[in-house]
């Protein structure tokens, strides 16, 4: 499996000049490997190989794939998904606020049929039942995180060196005690979109990223690019991880932040090219985003560079 595993992390590395990938061998057939990517967008190439399931686990940022047959996949904080790689041995992983942060399982599900970990024997959790249960007909099965996958994966995070492979190894064991009992349905799982609607909302937000200083409405977007607002509100929330209107307030206010650090413009005017014909509502609402006024903001940031 290991020899299997190398070129897909090579395909990883290329992603990004700012990557880190580290991988440990739990069991005979299960690989563990700690990520994080920064960029946009990366081909993932590599062997159809039907009989690996790869498990990813957001932990911070945002990741997405879009597959081969033009359908997109996207993954927010503490959700986790399942396929088998030859699903994704074409696909492109993007990532929409260019940064990510996770994990990523790989299991030889003919090695776990033949060779069980000792805890999971006389359990029924076989390569086959994993394999039937999620990944059918070539299912990506994508999943809300909650309480009790939280404290799986998080527990992967954060130990004494020492201790480290054993709560991994536990760690797996449990997540594959988990997945055995959960109950597939539509509450906890994860939206499947077409690419053309996720190609639309990547323009919408690139309209509205190059025109901070107007205040653009849902509805007009909508008109303009030929979509259902409703879809469009809900595919943007699970592309970025925010709604609209608070995702466009983030980019006002680093673009706001950024302007008073690089130039001499005044606050009313800074004001107006982030969207704000009121000094004062702007204000308002850069302090209750940085802790501080824009004329503080400035003051600190200045005093930093002399």
């Amino acid at each position: 499996m290991n020899n299997e595993i190398v070129p897909l992390e090579k395909s990883d590395q290329e992603f990004s000049q700012k990557y880190h990938l580290a991988s440990y061998d739990l069991y005979e057939g299960i690989n563990l490997a700690f990520m994080s990517l920064t960029g946009r967008k990366q081909t993932d190439t590599h062997e159809p190989l039907k009989h690996i399931l790869e498990i990813n686990y957001c932990h911070k940022g945002r990741i997405g794939w879009k597959m081969a047959n033009r359908n997109s996949i996207y993954l927010g904080e503490h959700d986790f998904s399942l396929h088998t790689m030859e699903y994704c041995s074409a696909s492109i992983i993007t990532l929409p606020n260019e940064y990510y942060e996770g994990i990523k399982i790989y299991i030889d599900l003919n090695i776990l049929s033949e060779k069980t970990p000792e805890l999971l024997k006389n359990t029924g959790i076989t390569g086959e039942s994993i394999l039937n249960k999620f990944c059918k007909d070539g299912n990506f099965s994508v999943f809300i995180g909650n309480e009790e996958t939280d404290a799986i994966f998080s527990a992967f995070y954060h130990q004494p060196k020492e201790f480290q492979l054993a709560y991994w190894r536990i760690k797996v064991i449990e997540l594959l005690l988990y997945l055995s009992k959960l109950s597939i349905d539509a509450e906890n799982r994860l939206s499947e979109y077409q690419s053309e609607q996720v190609e639309i909302i990547r323009n919408i937000h690139k309209y509205l990223l190059d025109n901070l200083s107007q205040r653009i409405t849902i509805d007009e977007m909508a008109c303009k690019y030929l979509i259902n607002p409703t879809t469009l509100k809900s595919v943007f929330k699970d592309v970025y991880g925010t709604s609209i209107a608070s995702h466009i307030k983030e980019h006002r206010m680093k673009f706001a932040a950024r302007l008073l650090m690089e130039t001499p413009k005044s606050i009313k005017e800074i004001a107006k090219e982030v969207g704000y014909e009121s000094q004062s509502k702007f204000s308002k609402v850069f302090k209750e985003y940085y802790k501080v006024l824009p004329t503080e903001y400035r003051m600190f940031h200045s005093s930093k560079l002399k």
